[in-house]
């Protein structure tokens, strides 16, 4: 198991990145090479599913969400364009369908399950890249979120929403370094930026739901990972280690009062209006 991005980057100095992550994988599971890569094929269909099972005339059950990913999917005038447009509709949908308890892959939570598969299908489509590709990416992801996770947290309730959203945006944004081609460092870089960019977010659903703010910081989360890889693959400096921007992100979470932490007790949701939601519940 990876401890750092740098062990992680050491491990990759003769290989591909993902194969270190693939093979870590095996080690730490005690399974072969072809059931792990079966076992990420299997993610990866889930989260294509998902995308396809959203209907966008379902509502949860409180009916704070449902239907937006179908709005701005359709929507025409859209400032961002048609690519940009695909990834916020497919993250808005991911959200949404997890609200409406569909079947999604939590990567790495059911709160920031839009993310990966924002940025990863679109791209998939628009560059014709075959299955395989895309199930390197998501070792690539898998590799920087055990990072994290083990330095940090992946938890909003343990390190706020930066744990969550901005965890999967980091995984997000070095899958499609991978995917582009970009060497391991710069997929670093790639994840340092995200995770920079959104250090500090708090967790603060309305009415202890993962509706608002939860399904539109997907989006947020999506951009934010295209961003950072185009940056990465420019040769943009990102200032400072990754593993030191990981235990920033850490010591950020931990300063993070209860209210900013899941409990619904702060942020939008101590809102009057987020105080009404969550009175009707």
């Amino acid at each position: 198991m990876f401890g750092s991005v740098e062990a992680l980057l050491s491990a990759s100095a003769d290989k591909p990145l993902w194969t270190a992550v693939l093979e870590d994988d095996c080690q730490d599971r005690d399974a072969n090479p072809d059931a792990s890569l079966a076992r990420m094929g299997k993610l990866w269909q889930a989260m294509k599913r998902s995308v396809a099972d959203y209907d966008p005339a379902r509502r949860s059950a409180c009916g704070l969400s449902g239907g937006q990913g179908a709005r701005m999917e359709g929507f025409d005038r859209t400032i961002c364009g048609p690519f940009l447009r695909e990834v916020m509709a497919t993250a808005l949908k991911l959200g949404e369908h997890n609200a409406c308890m569909g079947c999604i892959v939590a990567a790495p939570t059911a709160g920031a399950c839009g993310v990966l598969p924002a940025v990863l299908i679109p791209f998939q489509g628009r560059e014709g890249l075959d299955d395989e590709t895309m199930v390197e990416c998501l070792y690539a992801a898998a590799g920087f979120g055990q990072v994290i996770a083990t330095r940090a947290s992946i938890s909003g309730a343990e390190g706020g929403c930066q744990a969550e959203i901005g965890s999967a945006s980091a995984m997000a944004a070095a899958a499609l370094v991978h995917a582009r081609g970009g060497t391991p460092g710069q997929m670093a870089a790639a994840c340092g930026m995200a995770l920079q960019n959104l250090m500090g977010l708090v967790c603060d659903p309305v009415g202890g739901l993962v509706e608002v703010p939860c399904v539109k910081r997907n989006v947020v989360g999506a951009v934010n990972a295209l961003t950072c890889a185009d940056m990465a693959l420019a040769g943009l400096d990102v200032g400072i280690p990754c593993d030191e921007i990981i235990d920033a992100m850490g010591a950020v979470g931990r300063a993070l009062p209860a209210s900013l932490r899941e409990t619904g007790e702060g942020g939008l949701a101590a809102t009057p209006t987020g105080r009404r939601i969550a009175e009707r519940r």
